[in-house]
């Protein structure tokens, strides 16, 4: 990689960490849902191996969602905006998924990754805009058995990993579907992508160690300059989408969810026919 191509890496990791922090403040996903599509487009344009540039999107966004999600689910807690019950019941089965996805993650196909990303990120974003408002944030919650509460946790961790998230996208919208006030809802989720990011971000570091052609400053699939450029910045961000997530009305919330989601998957599907033609 030369000096020209790091100047461009890190200036888009840093654009990605102001947008990426935002969201995660916002909408409680970590902030991968714009840093893993950022990083994956400059990372293409390095001279790396085409096959792990993906899982090094992945890996290194998990490791920024460990400081983004502590600011921003700070900034939650102080609003009251994170249900602790919820977390020590849904965390360990998370966590169980989030390991279980990031040793996938790490050894299967990079455009395996990219098609994960952008199917779930579309189903995700149709159901928050078509979900009507009744189904979720009337103040009167339902509840799962422990069995379908384990089966969900270990999906959503494992989707996560898969994806470079930090939960949001997954964990949202059950919460949303159960009648959590969406504020809530992402409040909660903000902490979820604590316990996403770190087994995750370790995950994948141990899975790539050894692996040839990696970007400079990189352990396993975590690269360290991207990671110096995005964490200032989305934790400081994170708390600007924190005073937004409180301020804006919960369908404009939920529109604005959908709408980056949809956003994204269609660039990734559209990366994933060109690699494929």
């Amino acid at each position: 990689m030369d000096p020209s191509q790091i100047f461009l890496f890190a200036g888009i990791a840093a654009g990605a960490g102001i947008v990426g922090g935002t969201l995660a403040g916002l909408l409680g996903v970590g902030g991968g849902i714009v840093i893993v599509p950022a990083l994956y487009f400059a990372l293409s344009m390095t001279d790396m191996s085409p096959g792990f540039v993906m899982q090094v999107a992945v890996g290194t966004s998990l490791a920024s969602i460990i400081f983004t999600s502590a600011s921003s689910s700070w900034g939650h807690w102080k609003k009251g905006a994170i249900d602790t019950d919820l977390l020590k019941l849904w965390a360990p089965f998370i966590l169980l998924g989030t390991i279980l996805g990031g040793i996938i993650g790490g050894l299967v196909s990079g455009q395996v990754l990219i098609a994960v990303f952008a199917l779930v990120a579309f189903v995700v974003a149709l159901d928050m805009i078509l979900r009507k408002p009744a189904s979720g944030g009337t103040g009167e919650t339902r509840s799962f058995s422990r069995p379908v509460w384990a089966a969900s946790g270990i999906f959503a961790g494992g989707i996560s990993a898969m994806m470079g998230i930090g939960g949001g996208s997954v964990c949202v919208p059950v919460m949303s579907f159960l009648g959590y006030d969406i504020r809530r809802a992402v409040g909660t989720s903000a902490a979820i992508g604590f316990v996403i990011g770190l087994p995750g971000a370790i995950t994948y570091a141990i899975t790539g160690l050894g692996q040839e052609n990696l970007p400079p400053f990189s352990v396993g699939y975590v690269n360290l300059l991207s990671l110096a450029c995005l964490v200032p910045l989305t934790m400081t961000f994170a708390r600007v989408g924190v005073r937004l997530a409180h301020s804006i009305p919960q369908s404009r919330l939920r529109l604005i969810f959908g709408l980056f989601l949809i956003a994204t998957a269609a660039n990734m599907v559209r990366d994933l026919v060109s690699h494929a033609g």
